[in-house]
């Protein structure tokens, strides 16, 4: 199996392990019948640390899709190459330490570890148009 298609696999495990972790902690904040619940109340903001979790996976969902569709279309068309999984592999790293820095508040360093995930990227749309 291509090394990208290993990637999007572990990249879809990273986006239900953003799901979960931000529903974890919005439901700690406003309890389980909330969440079980039509969630039709209005309700106060969200703690820093649900804010950040549920920031951070809505950050990973506005780049998930582009990064799949690149990974998958390497592949169809047969541009799949040792620098496309090298940089499919550095975006997902890069994606999995943005976790615990947003997770922790951590600033500039994250928008630095996000940076390099959005060169990955490059790389890979520059791969598959060049």
């Amino acid at each position: 199996m291509p090394a990208e298609m290993i990637v999007l696999g572990l990249a879809c495990v990273l986006l239900l392990a953003h799901i979960f972790l931000a529903g974890h902690f919005r439901t700690q904040q406003y309890g389980r019948d909330w969440n079980m619940g039509a969630r039709d109340e209005q309700l106060p903001p969200l703690n820093p640390v649900a804010g950040r979790l549920a920031r951070a996976k809505a950050n990973y969902q506005e780049t998930f899709p582009l990064v799949a569709a690149l990974l998958i279309a390497l592949v169809v068309v047969g541009k799949a190459s040792s620098i496309t999984a090298t940089a499919a592999w550095v975006w997902l790293a890069a994606r999995v330490v943005y976790v615990p820095l947003y997770w922790s508040g951590v600033p500039k360093v994250r928008t630095l570890v996000w940076a390099v995930a959005l060169l990955a990227v490059l790389v890979l749309l520059g791969a598959l148009l060049f």
